[in-house]
């Protein structure tokens, strides 16, 4: 009989089995693909944002919303200094990039899970890879055993469940702790894909693939009512927009959705106010008076945006800049401000980070992450009602969770 069967080999799995296997538990860790971490490695774009630098545990809570205050006792106990101390100690050396993103110098996610795969073997975690779970038999609010596929029993005193949430389903998150976790009698709040492209009505935007919008502001807006607004980085895709602040919108946007039309407006000239940038627009026209219209933005916009701009704009391609009227330069003004594009849609699963939604948290333990519906039973990461922003915010969280529970042994 083993201590602590731990289901799911990302990352809340294998931290809660190395901890509690260096607290002296015995300790198998359940992975349903051929080896641990497969979500793991295609992090941020295969880097792996470990964390964020931000450090004060109070304003990391903020970013979760309704919800990070489940987070306090887990961070306070196993928080950002903690996280990057554990992975410097197994000789990971990191570096701060823009918005506080934490990162192995290497760039390469694999460092990460080799300093977690280490972890668990210097603490003899018996680690156990293609081994699907075909059903988890539950007596008197007990777990009594795990069934795999292969026939194969396995009895503990204690399971935790790490499955993650149902993004990027071919890496083997496709939802299975959701199932088994209801049956339990766990509340699930029903998951959605979080930190995805949105998906826009707009034909053109195809033109627009691979354009990459640095410092514009996105605001969203319903029923004429600016409902959120971001600033910083975006792209455009084959039929929509991805990005960080798209990603850390996508989330509202898909809420706001479900009673009606979303609209999101660009400004791709944010530290200009209207007067000003007419002002600038009035200096480049005189300057280049004799010019034709098509050819008088180089200054103003990207290449690839300017056939978009001038068609939207209805005003001849051809006429001379000074020949533009007031009306028509307003016209333009709005575009560069007030770029109006329609959601169609998020896009789904298989392009989200994270998933929203998950096991209701009124019903686990935020000290040790127990259920309190299921005796012996643990929860960590993805699983849980809680997913943050982008730039670390969702691996601390299953850092930090998945700690919790080992540190209970």
């Amino acid at each position: 009989m083993i201590d602590l069967a731990v289901i799911g080999g990302g990352p809340a799995g294998m931290m809660a089995a190395g901890r509690a296997s260096e607290n002296g538990a015995s300790v198998l860790i359940l992975e349903k693909n051929k080896k641990l971490g497969t979500k793991l490695l295609i992090t941020g774009k295969g880097r792996c944002n470990i964390v964020n630098a931000e450090f004060e545990i109070r304003k990391v809570i903020e970013k979760f919303g309704k919800n990070g205050k489940f987070l306090y006792s887990a961070l306070h106990k196993f928080g950002g200094p903690e996280i990057v101390g554990f992975f410097e100690q197994f000789g990971v050396k990191i570096k701060i990039e823009r918005g506080n993103r934490i990162f192995p110098v290497s760039d390469n996610a694999k460092d990460i899970l080799d300093a977690l795969v280490g972890y668990m073997k210097k603490n003899k975690v018996k680690i156990q890879a293609n081994s699907e779970i075909k059903d988890i038999i539950v007596k008197e609010n007990s777990i009594q055993k795990i069934v795999l596929k292969s026939g194969e029993e396995i009895m503990a005193s204690n399971y935790a469940i790490c499955t993650g949430g149902k993004s990027y389903p071919l890496t083997g998150s496709t939802g299975d702790g959701y199932n088994w976790l209801e049956r339990m009698g766990h509340t699930v709040i029903s998951p959605s894909p979080s930190l995805v492209p949105i998906i826009l009505k707009e034909k053109y935007v195809k033109d627009l693939e691979g354009l990459s919008l640095k410092n514009v502001q996105i605001d969203v807006y319903q029923n004429k009512k600016k409902k959120d607004s971001r600033f910083g980085e975006a792209i455009f895709t084959a039929n929509g927009l991805s990005g960080p602040i798209i990603l850390d919108m996508s989330k509202r946007v898909g809420e706001l959705q479900i009673s009606g039309q979303v609209i999101l407006k660009i400004d791709f000239k944010p530290a200009l106010e209207f007067k000003i940038l007419d002002k600038r627009i009035q200096i480049d026209f005189s300057k280049m008076k004799n010019k034709m219209f098509k050819n008088s933005l180089d200054l103003l916009l990207p290449k690839k945006l300017i056939p978009v701009i001038i068609k939207l704009s209805k005003i001849d391609e051809e006429k001379k800049t000074n020949s533009i009227t007031k009306e028509e330069r307003s016209r333009l003004l709005h575009l560069l401000k007030e770029f109006e594009l329609n959601v169609l849609r998020l896009d789904g699963f298989n392009k989200a980070i994270v998933t929203a939604g998950g096991v209701d948290l009124k019903e686990v333990d935020p000290k040790t992450m127990k259920s309190k519906i299921i005796d012996n039973l643990y929860l960590a990461g993805e699983v849980l009602d809680i997913d943050g922003p982008t730039g670390g915010y969702n691996l601390e969280v299953a850092w930090s969770t998945g700690y919790s529970i080992g540190d209970d042994f």
